[in-house]
């Protein structure tokens, strides 16, 4: 029997305070230098250890199973998969096209890469539209507080990767810098990558879990998981 599930605000409520922990661990972690490869400083901040990128599978995989719990899984898990998978791949081909087009202007880059996630966004909700709905929430009470530590960090010069634009970056003001470093990849790619990211694990879970488990489907309404699309 499936049971019911808590709304929207409950459901991402502690995901959401960890992942502003993290944020603010990680910021904190930079500002007092400490080690590189858990905080790195440098533009982007690729690669550091802590993060709430890291997260981004986690919390889909958390939301995946309680909202299957509830009777709210999705008509095929194959098809919350197949459905991510072709926003993904509409996303990339549209950053390597930009890429190719406009190898000289990281501007003109993040203006398209805005556009495409958020139609990329817009492709992968049919596949599972209850998860995409949690994602799209938590994503935003992620994003937001980012975008509250860059505001800060870019008119105050902290020396942080969240006041960092990367070295091709044309010179600009610090409202330019925010709108173009911050706002737009933020609300946008960011974003994008949560959804996406979070439905193909979420999804890949229930796969797994039905292949341990050798049965046809999950036991709840609404929670059908067969791979076929």
């Amino acid at each position: 029997m499936s049971v019911s599930r808590p709304s929207l605000g409950r459901l991402i409520l502690v995901p959401a305070l960890i992942t502003l922990a993290v944020t603010l661990v990680r910021l904190v972690g930079e500002l007092s230098r400490w080690s590189p490869s858990l905080f790195n400083r440098e533009p982007g901040g690729p690669g550091a250890l802590v993060g709430i990128v890291w997260l981004i599978p986690v919390f889909g995989i958390y939301f995946a199973l309680r909202l299957v719990r509830a009777g709210d899984g999705p008509s095929s898990a194959g098809r919350a998969i197949g459905w991510a998978a072709l926003a993904f791949a509409l996303n990339t081909a549209a950053l390597i096209a930009t890429i190719k087009l406009f190898p000289a202007s990281p501007v003109m880059q993040l203006g398209i890469l805005t556009l495409s996630s958020w139609l990329a966004i817009a492709v992968a909700r049919p596949g599972w539209p209850a998860l995409w709905r949690v994602l799209l929430a938590y994503g935003l009470a992620a994003r937001i507080p980012v975008l509250v530590v860059m505001f800060v960090a870019i008119f105050l010069g902290w020396d942080s990767h969240y006041a960092k634009p990367r070295p091709d970056f044309p010179p600009m003001g610090k409202w330019g810098l925010f709108f173009w470093t911050a706002l737009l990849p933020q609300m946008s790619v960011w974003i994008y990558l949560t959804i996406v990211g979070g439905v193909i694990f979420g999804a890949l879970t229930l796969v797994v879990r039905r292949l341990m488990r050798g049965d046809a489907g999950e036991g709840v309404p609404g929670a059908s998981v067969s791979a076929g699309a």
